[in-house]
């Protein structure tokens, strides 16, 4: 089984930029196709971005889209979200997941498709 640990959260102002990364360990990473999600308070968990284990293919959400880029390097275990022109409203904890995958490039887009977690970690945007 896989564990995912994220880091690189923080406090920015608006306008400014976050790496967020996910590292995980346990079984081989190559194999679960990852994805980024949020939750803001007194707000449901809400999918940010998706990415196949082959790396070929992404998705995001559109209020992130053109903001974000979500990547992987297997080869360290680990995905990252890359997040620019940060808003308020980006205010959140921030959650990478993991689901086994066959398919190379099929990815996932809602919480319920995802059976590991990471612990999560704070995003706080400044206006």
């Amino acid at each position: 089984q896989v564990q995912l640990v994220e880091s690189g959260g923080g406090l920015v102002q608006a306008g400014g930029s976050l790496r967020l990364s996910c590292a995980a360990s346990g079984r081989t990473f190559a194999s679960y196709a990852m994805g980024w999600f949020r939750q803001a308070p007194m707000k449901a968990r809400e999918f940010v971005a998706a990415i196949s284990w082959g790396g070929t293919n992404t998705y995001y959400a559109d209020s992130v889209k053109g903001r974000f880029t979500i990547s992987s390097d297997n080869a360290k275990n680990t995905v990252f979200l890359q997040m620019n022109s940060l808003k308020p409203e980006d205010t959140a904890v921030y959650y990478c997941a993991a689901r086994p995958e066959y398919y190379a490039n099929t990815l996932y887009l809602k919480v319920r498709d995802y059976d590991i977690w990471g612990q999560g970690t704070q995003v706080t945007v400044s206006s």
